[in-house]
């Protein structure tokens, strides 16, 4: 016999569960915490409301301009359950039932899917996405700036098989370029940006093997200073840059903020030299001097806020670290002042990090804030010369579940109860950390605070880190040729269009006026497709799986 209490829970969630299925008349103390604007019962509140937007749809002009800036916009592990959650997180964090709140995001008039599968490996990592929408060309597993050739942890595959990105292509076509991410600048993302690595785990030289840096491979915060000359560089990553036993000047007692190098090089001061005398620039590693940091005279910035990855947007000290707002801005106002344009990466990291340890508030949060930087970057830029675009790389195996009422917290749990009579929360994960069997059942979480930014949500699978998910991610684009974006895609066609769009990298039809298609020579080492990536691809597939994220 169950308790009286959880009877009546049960009777009530499944009563009303049935009486929703079969559109049966419901009590109105079923309603109590239902939101939504009474208008919303008169047919015709739907009915204006989509002929206004099939208005706007109708009265949308093409905008077929060279762009003069790229704003691209990475939301790392933000699937479509997750920006569908954010949505939902904002409107309730302003007091509405969420449901129908307009994100920044929302209001891109052109969105369309992305193919996110490597080459080797049908759910990816973040190295082989940024590698594909960044420079053009898929690849494998944990690669970073190398094509399909290259093995993962391989050092000798490496050679001859760079790929460039377009940012290079950019300040190669006299654009300021930069990255902005709440992560470490080395992580792999912006790293696809600058470096070339057959392990996106090449943080720092003390990260390689001997036989990698044997075989003449570098470190990729080494390649940071060396590859491409970026004018803006703000995230974390300050151990990877200095010697080894170097204290950090934040956290000076923890060891594990220390310096990590072991060819004694300190990055940061070869950086600042690498400037003097030259041009305005400016080291900084703390908020109060990134406030005091002038865009108007200053050509280059390296702001390193962490020894490793920034807080989570919930954890952030507002005294310390400045908001993916605050960087977002900086970042635009330096390099706009270049008259042939900009490109800047902008990477919501943290999601991804977030999901992983099965932590969905704190995922959301991290793409609410993700958003307001997006609405930050529109402000600062005009649309008839900017395209922005808004993409994530992969997804994760978040869901939205149950049958909640409209307007119940996102972060809450389903009214509607699982057979075993016990509750579960409208956002779960496929496998995760949140598996928790005990005596053969699922926790309790009737008394559980499950709105918590540390509560770990339940998953159907054990395993000590969320994986990503295969499904395909959106696209959103609005500015110049932002209808290039549509349709369903491969990955790799982003950095294409983008480039198609700003008339940089190879592809410069755009500003000569031409839509013909160049004539693309096409070669394949039938050895090196076949039989020759056997035992290399068996190895990669094994290095490969002991990082995913």
């Amino acid at each position: 016999m169950c308790s009286p209490l959880l009877c009546c829970n049960f009777f009530y969630s499944c009563t009303h569960l049935l009486l929703v299925l079969q559109g049966q008349y419901l009590h109105p103390f079923l309603f109590q915490n239902l939101k939504y604007n009474t208008e919303e019962e008169n047919p015709e509140f739907w009915r204006s409301q989509a002929q206004k937007t099939l208005q706007s749809v109708l009265d949308r002009k093409l905008n077929t301009n060279v762009a003069k800036n790229i704003l691209f916009f990475l939301g790392d592990g933000m699937g479509i359950a997750t920006y569908t959650a954010a949505r939902i997180l904002k409107g309730q964090l302003q007091n509405q039932s969420g449901e129908e709140t307009v994100m920044t995001m929302d209001t891109f008039p052109n969105v369309g899917l992305v193919k996110t599968y490597s080459v080797d490996f049908q759910i990816p990592d973040s190295a082989a996405t940024a590698t594909a929408y960044l420079c053009g060309v898929k690849t494998n597993l944990n690669t970073i700036g190398v094509s399909a050739a290259a093995r993962n942890g391989v050092c000798k595959s490496q050679k001859g098989n760079e790929v460039t990105s377009i940012l290079k292509w950019a300040k190669d076509a006299g654009k300021s370029v930069g990255i902005v991410t709440t992560t470490r600048v080395q992580h792999a993302t912006p790293a696809a940006s600058y470096a070339h690595s057959a392990s996106r785990t090449w943080y720092s030289d003390a990260d390689m093997p001997a036989a990698a840096k044997r075989d003449g491979c570098t470190d990729i915060a080494s390649q940071l200073l060396k590859n491409t000359d970026i004018d803006v560089i703000i995230g974390g990553g300050r151990k990877y840059m200095t010697p080894t036993g170097t204290k950090d000047p934040e956290y000076p007692r923890d060891l594990s903020s220390w310096g990590k190098r072991k060819d004694k090089r300190n990055l940061i001061e070869e950086w600042q030299s690498l400037k003097t005398g030259k041009v305005k620039s400016h080291y900084v590693w703390n908020k109060k001097d990134f406030d005091a940091v002038d865009p108007e005279t200053t050509d280059y910035l390296m702001a390193l806020f962490e020894p490793s990855d920034l807080r989570f947007e919930a954890e952030r000290d507002p005294s310390m670290d400045p908001s993916i707002v605050e960087t977002t801005e900086k970042a635009i106002r330096i390099l706009q002042k270049n008259p042939n344009g900009f490109f800047l990466l902008v990477e919501g990291g943290r999601i991804d990090q977030a999901h992983h340890s099965g932590r969905a508030s704190m995922a959301l949060h991290e793409t609410v804030a993700f958003d307001y930087a997006i609405a930050k970057g529109l402000e600062l830029t005009k649309e008839h010369e900017t395209l922005t675009v808004v993409m994530a790389d992969h997804s994760h195996t978040v869901t939205l579940n149950g049958y909640p009422f409209r307007g119940q917290s996102i972060l809450g749990k389903s009214p509607v109860w699982a057979t075993d009579f016990l509750p579960y929360t409208t956002l779960m994960y496929g496998n995760g950390p949140g598996h928790k069997i005990i005596n053969g059942t699922r926790p309790d979480i009737r008394n559980v605070d499950t709105k918590n930014k540390n509560y770990v949500q339940q998953s159907a699978v054990p395993t000590e880190s969320a994986t990503h998910s295969g499904e395909d991610v959106v696209v959103l684009a609005r500015g110049p040729m932002a209808h290039l974006f549509q349709g369903v895609q491969e990955q790799n066609y982003i950095a294409h269009a983008m480039a198609y769009t700003a008339c940089v990298g190879a592809d410069l039809r755009h500003c000569q006026g031409q839509t013909e298609s160049p004539v693309v020579h096409t070669t394949l080492d039938n050895n090196r497709a076949g039989g020759a990536r056997g035992s290399a691809a068996l190895l990669s597939v094994l290095l490969a799986l002991t990082r995913l994220m």
